[in-house]
Order: structure tokens, then C-alpha cells, then sequence
């Protein structure tokens, strides 16, 4: 037992990356589609590659989007909407004649007249309401058919037929003039106002239960293919029925219920592939990036992107498959990048479009797209932390997606009048959710803890509050770190390393020496020399010590790890030489360690750049006329001395790269020193 716990508390960092594995893993699988998969791959206007293909199994031939489509418009247009017939309301109406005669008309008037007011009122009114009367605008077809439902019948009528409000004053006008009533026009138009309501109404409840009835029996399909029958020949362009009836072979496999059996089998397979592709990126990275594979955040944190792309598209596939470019894929190679590498985000970003190629529709083509999107970003984008670079990369990005869809296009209908305007909207859509890359690599540094160029492009201002406490504390410390800087960036330039990286490093490597400035030569402003208050001991504890109190004032500050490390390295385990032989000739049994930096030494290639430019800029102040041989060999004197002292082992760093960083130090010194070729009299 106690070895096993041994085991893992050693063994402990792969542990998780095998636990991390697994979770993607069925993540992965867990997201991805569970019917099989159609062997074959359908392009239209492409010759059928594959050997002839006959039905295996008996299968109806799916309509296309496009017919289905016509179908319902045709239904929708042809459907005859219901109205109700209210009964009720007209026999309201004439029971309000009676009141309405002896209110509107006098006495005198209604003795002689009441007969015929009564007999005109009633048919006039019955032929109002014959067909109703509608409150409701007539449409523009006026010969369109309704249903009039009167009780539990339906009869089939034109809308010109019923009255509008409208036309009750000219219809009134008519039969009044024709009885031969003008002489009471007014009297009678007001009673008919009075009386009068509309009682037919659009009945949109009977109407759409009707109209759905009818698109529910819409049939999707047309004809049937019998299991044995040769859908297509090896050779034969795929195009027109033949097209349908592969369409819907590769819909009905792939929507079969299969039993537990081929359910399971199903998964196994997608388990070893998405294992396998998993397990490349892996090795990938262990294999060129050992700091990142070493690092489990780091790990952790490619895997998560990898799977949020995978989620994100595997979602909008199952609300509608049309819209998959709008995920911003490319943005998993812009944030590996920022954070990373150039390499290591293409080849996260060909892995995830391999694994989206179960998910989505015309895998090839989708494929094809998003790796030469993926390409063009790691291309296109040197420095993510200039604005203007990221829109003109998502500028390209975006153009790239729109001419790829244009060949494919052209390749399968062989004309331009099917391109789908749709899919550029969705292409710039796309684009511009790429934009979004800057927020997610702010708020990714703040959940993993990890630094980008845009986050080292801030720390290297020199007007930020710790870098002006230690120009006012240390001045010539400060002096000191602006000049190690500018060497660590030209050197980390010439040998591809991580310049903005080296720079921000070398800008607050001796943030330490604030506690003690003065105890530091290039702060010492008079003759006075606080060393010679102290034991060599003393002294070279108090040199030793502003690499810890430098680790302390950076943790206070907030300062990310990966700038921290350069305090940490920047003097490695070298010796504080000069106190150490003066303590030698007071005690010969004096030991090297407490004269020693605590390390560790160097760990990444700009690391070990900042260890060379510090010592040669420090060492520099010593030079007496400085000539272009004593600066060569002053060069290579310290670098030679660091190697001797095995202070770059862990460092990942080549001899040619040094003796190039050597060669751009020679430079930059003699350029300090303004040397000049000394010409003769």
C-alpha cells in the first residue's frame, strides 16, 4: 500500500494528464452524433469514385429541401381561411327597430307610415345579414374563397359577397331610393347607424388547425428504392436523381435505430479514433514543447479550448447545420499562438477539425476550409497585441473562407448563379466573432494564470507604477535594466526566441535591489562604499538576498509567473566571486556555497539571454578604453566562463544560437561605446 502511494505521489503529473485524457476523451465521444457514419463521401458533379453501389436495404427517396418548400407555399396560398356567422348579433339588431322608429321619427309621421318603415326596415335588413356583415378589411383577391360557418355548417362563398362597414351607406342610398323613401333618408340612414354591427368574424383558430392538417400530410418523400437495386456505377457523375437517391440512402443510414450491439460497436469506433487523435496531440506536444507537456495547467488548458470547439460546433450543428461557420474556429490558433507557439496551434487546430469531421455535413469540404483558415491565421498574424494586425488577419480569415466556398461551389453546380448569399453573411459573421480572441485571452490569463504578448506589451511600459518605484529608489539599477532590455531583445530577435518576453525580463530582474540600493555599485552616488561596514559574508548575503526580496516585491505586485522566473534564474547558481576570494584571504577554509546564488539556473532560452546580457552589461562598466578586441573577448570571456559553470543545461539552448547571441552582444557593445576606426594621421 505504501508503495502504491509512493508510486503516485511521484508518478502524480501523469496521472492527471492520463485522467485528463480520458474526461476529453468521453467528453468528446459523448458529444459527437451516435448513428453510424456513411462510408461514403457524396459530391456533387464529381464522378462516383467507389466501386457500384447497390441498395442494402429497402428505402424511400427523400424529397428535396427545395420541393417541400414549394409545397407549402403552394398549400399556404390555396388554403381557404374560416370566418364566423353570429346569428346572435342580427337578431339584436331587429329587435332594437321597434324603439328606434318611435325614437327617431314623430308620431304623426309613424301613424301612416309605420307599415311600410317596418316592412322596408325587416328586408332591408334581411338582405344586409344574408351573407354578414365583415369589420375586418376585405383582401386584395376579392374573389378569394372563405368558409362562412353559420352553426355547425360551412358553406363555400366569395369575400365579395359579404358587406363592409363601408359599403352600408351606398347600399342603403340604393334601397332607399329605389322604395321610393328619399323624403326620409336621413331619419332611416340614422336608425340603420344606430342598429347595425358586424357579425362575421375571422375564425384563425379553425383557420390554422386546417392549415396544419394539411402541411403535416405533406409527404416528404416520392417513390422508393428495393434492397439489390444499383443506385449508381463506379464512374457516374453524381448528379440529379441519382444525387436524391444517395442523399437519402446516406439520411436513412444514418438514422436507423440500431441495437445495443452496433450502438456499442459504434462507440468503440469513435473511442479509439478520438483516443487517437488525442493521444498525437500529446506526443506532439511532449515531444517539441517538454516545458508545456511538464506543465499540467498548460496541458489542461489546450485540452479545454480543444473541447469547447468541439462543444460550441456540435451545438450549433444540432440547431441548424447551415450555420457552422459562424463558430470562430480560427480562434483556437490565435490563442495557442498568443500563448504558445506557432506549431503548436496549427497542429491543436488540425486535430479539433479532424475530430469536427464526424460532427458536420460535407466533412471534406468543411475540412478543407477550416485547415487553410488555420494556415492563413498562423501565417498571417505575427503580433497579436497590435490591433491592427488582428483585423487585417480576420480580414484575410474571412476572405479566405469566402474564396474556398466559392471553388467548391463552382465545382459542384459548374456556375455561379447557386451561390448561397446566406453563407457569405455566415463567413463574415464568423469573422468578426474571431474578434472576440482579445477578451478570451484576458480572461483565460486570469483563469490559468498564464501571460500573453498583450499582457507583456503592458508590464514593458516603463511609467507603470513598479518600474517608476524603481526608478526613483535604484536610478541606476533602473538605468541598468533599460540597457539589459534593449540587449536581451535585439538577442532574443536574431535567434527566434520570445523578444517581448526577454524585454519585460529583463526590465524587472533586479527589482530586488530596491530594498538595498545602496549596497549595489550603480546606485552609489559618492566615494562612500556600504561594503566596507560589513564582513565579506555579510556583503555577498546582501547581494545573494535581492534575488529573494525581488521574488517578494513581484509576488506583491501581481507580477505573472513567467516574469518572476527571470528573478529567479537571473544570476542562476553563480558565484558572488569578488567576496568570496576576499573572505578566502581571511579564511582559507571558507565555504563556495554561502557564496552562492540559490538558482535555479536558466530553464527556457530567454532566460538564459537575460543571464549573458546582465552579466556582459554589468561587467561593461569596467572597461577601460574599450577597443573592439578587449570588447570580443571581454564577451567571450563571461559567456565562456557561464558555460564552464554549466548554467545553460536546462536551458533548451544551442552553441550556434550563443555564439549568435555573443555576436549581437559584441555589437551592441561596441555601439554603446562608440567605437570608430581609428584612421592614420
Amino acid at each position: 500500500m505504501n508503495n502504491f502511494v509512493n508510486n503516485f505521489y511521484k508518478n502524480q503529473a501523469l496521472f492527471y494528464k492520463i485522467f485528463l485524457f480520458i474526461i476529453t476523451a468521453v467528453l468528446i465521444v459523448y458529444l459527437l452524433p451516435k448513428a453510424g457514419k456513411f462510408k461514403y463521401e457524396i459530391t456533387k458533379g464529381k464522378p462516383w469514385q467507389y466501386e457500384n453501389l447497390y441498395a442494402p436495404f429497402d428505402f424511400a427517396i427523400l424529397k428535396a429541401d427545395e420541393e417541400i418548400v414549394k409545397e407549402k407555399l403552394q398549400i399556404n396560398s390555396n388554403h381557404i381561411p374560416y370566418y364566423n356567422f353570429n346569428d346572435d348579433v342580427v337578431k339584436q339588431v331587429k329587435s332594437k327597430v321597434p324603439e328606434q322608429l318611435i325614437k327617431i321619427f314623430p308620431d304623426s309621421i309613424l301613424e301612416n307610415r309605420k307599415r311600410q318603415f317596418s316592412v322596408f326596415i325587416d328586408r332591408t335588413l334581411d338582405r344586409i345579414y344574408e351573407n354578414g356583415i365583415l369589420q375586418e378589411p376585405k383582401p386584395a383577391d376579392i374573389n378569394k374563397l372563405i368558409y362562412l360557418k353559420r352553426g355547425n355548417e360551412a358553406f363555400e362563398i366569395n369575400y365579395d359577397k359579404i358587406l363592409l362597414q363601408d359599403e352600408i351607406r351606398q347600399y342603403l342610398n340604393v334601397q332607399i331610393n329605389s322604395n321610393k323613401l328619399s323624403a326620409f333618408k336621413p331619419d332611416l340612414l340614422e336608425l340603420f347607424y344606430n342598429i347595425i354591427k358586424p357579425n362575421v368574424t375571422f375564425d384563425s383558430a379553425l383557420t390554422q388547425k386546417e392549415l396544419d392538417g394539411k402541411l403535416n400530410a405533406i409527404s416528404y418523400t416520392r417513390g422508393s428504392i428495393e434492397r439489390g437495386t444499383i443506385i449508381i456505377s463506379k464512374g457516374e457523375i453524381v448528379e440529379g436523381e441519382t444525387l436524391d437517391i444517395l442523399t437519402s440512402l446516406k439520411a436513412e443510414y444514418e438514422s436507423q435505430v440500431w441495437s445495443d450491439s452496433s450502438y456499442n460497436w459504434i462507440l468503440f469506433g469513435y473511442s479509439i479514433l478520438v483516443c487517437l487523435a488525442l493521444l498525437m496531440l500529446l506526443l506532439f506536444i511532449r515531444r517539441n514543447r517538454r516545458d508545456i507537456f511538464d506543465n499540467n495547467v498548460k496541458v489542461s488548458f489546450i485540452f479545454f479550448n480543444l473541447l469547447l470547439m468541439v462543444f460550441l460546433t456540435t451545438l450549433i450543428v444540432r440547431f441548424d447545420a447551415k450555420y457552422v461557420y459562424i463558430v470562430p474556429l480560427c480562434i483556437l490558433p490565435l490563442t495557442l499562438k498568443a500563448f504558445f507557439d506557432s506549431r503548436l496551434g496549427l497542429f491543436t487546430h488540425v486535430i479539433t477539425v479532424l475530430i469536427l469531421g464526424f460532427v458536420v455535413p460535407n466533412s471534406y469540404e468543411y475540412m478543407f476550409l477550416q485547415i487553410i483558415a488555420g494556415i492563413v491565421t498562423i501565417l498571417t498574424l505575427s503580433e497579436l497585441y497590435k490591433r491592427a494586425n488582428l483585423f487585417i488577419s480576420v480580414g484575410q480569415i474571412t476572405f479566405i473562407y469566402i474564396l474556398v466556398y466559392f471553388a467548391f461551389t463552382i465545382i459542384q453546380e459548374g456556375n455561379i448563379q447557386d451561390l448561397n448569399s446566406e453563407m457569405f453573411l455566415t463567413f463574415i459573421l464568423g469573422g468578426l466573432a474571431t474578434l472576440f480572441v482579445q477578451p478570451l485571452i484576458y480572461i483565460y490569463e486570469k483563469l490559468f494564470g498564464l501571460v500573453s504578448d498583450m499582457s507583456l506589451l503592458e508590464l514593458s511600459d516603463t511609467n507603470s507604477k513598479l518600474l517608476k518605484e524603481l526608478a526613483e529608489k535604484a536610478p541606476g539599477t533602473f538605468h541598468h535594466s533599460l540597457n539589459v532590455a534593449n540587449l536581451a531583445e535585439a538577442a532574443a530577435n536574431e535567434i527566434g526566441a520570445n523578444a517581448m518576453l526577454a524585454r519585460v525580463g529583463a526590465l524587472y530582474h533586479d527589482i530586488g535591489k530596491m530594498e538595498n540600493p545602496t549596497y549595489f555599485s550603480e546606485n552609489q552616488t559618492s566615494s562612500v562604499n556600504s561594503h566596507d561596514e560589513l564582513s565579506p559574508a555579510e556583503s555577498a548575503e546582501v547581494i545573494i538576498n535581492h534575488v529573494i526580496h525581488g521574488i517578494e516585491i513581484a509576488r506583491k505586485n501581481n507580477l505573472p509567473d513567467r516574469v518572476i522566473d527571470f528573478i529567479r534564474t537571473h544570476h542562476g547558481t553563480t558565484m558572488v566571486y569578488f567576496f568570496y576570494m576576499k573572505e578566502k584571504e581571511m579564511n582559507e577554509k571558507v565555504s563556495a556555497r554561502d557564496f552562492r546564488y540559490p538558482g535555479p539556473i536558466p530553464f527556457s532560452k530567454e532566460t538564459a539571454i537575460l543571464m549573458m546580457c546582465d552579466s556582459v552589461e554589468a561587467a561593461s562598466k569596467s572597461l577601460k578604453e574599450p577597443t573592439t578586441a578587449k570588447i570580443d573577448d571581454f564577451v567571450e570571456k563571461i559567456i565562456s566562463k557561464q558555460m564552464d559553470d554549466s548554467q545553460f543545461l536546462n536551458a533548451n539552448i544551442t552553441f550556434k544560437e550563443i555564439q549568435l547571441i555573443k555576436k549581437v552582444l559584441k555589437q551592441k557593445l561596441k555601439n554603446i561605446f562608440h567605437l570608430r576606426v581609428e584612421y592614420p594621421e
